[in-house]
């Protein structure tokens, strides 16, 4: 139980930490990462469904058993990224620091389903 506790609190911390700064460099991403920001709205809302998202697995991360059917779309969020990053690197269309966000999304998405094992219900 343990283990789930951990992996969901620093799963949520990170995430809070990467994302939330996020808010204040529209401009700055644009900018190191060209074409700017043509749709606002896509990328604050993407933000706050993220930024939603770490909250739950905070929530997760104090009773991992009773919030334990919150673990699959938690998992389903982390490799939904994970696949589109693979995809878009295949095709040469991602490169960079997004990369090591989707490395960092696969460890995570796979200490999430060791959790998810680690917290099955006893008979």
């Amino acid at each position: 139980m343990k283990f789930a506790k951990y992996t969901f609190l620093v799963a949520g911390i990170y995430g809070l930490l990467v994302l939330v700064p996020q808010y204040f460099f529209e401009k700055q991403i644009g900018i190191d990462t060209p074409p700017a920001i043509t749709h606002p709205e896509f990328f604050y809302g993407f933000l706050g469904v993220a930024i939603a998202f770490q909250l739950v697995f905070i929530v997760i991360s104090h009773d991992p058993q009773k919030y334990r059917m919150l673990i699959l779309p938690s998992i389903v969020e982390k490799f939904s990224f994970v696949i589109a990053a693979a995809v878009l690197i295949a095709n040469g269309r991602l490169e960079g620091p997004v990369i090591y966000g989707a490395a960092i999304d696969l460890v995570l998405g796979l200490l999430f389903i060791v959790s998810w094992f680690k917290t099955k219900p006893t008979k």
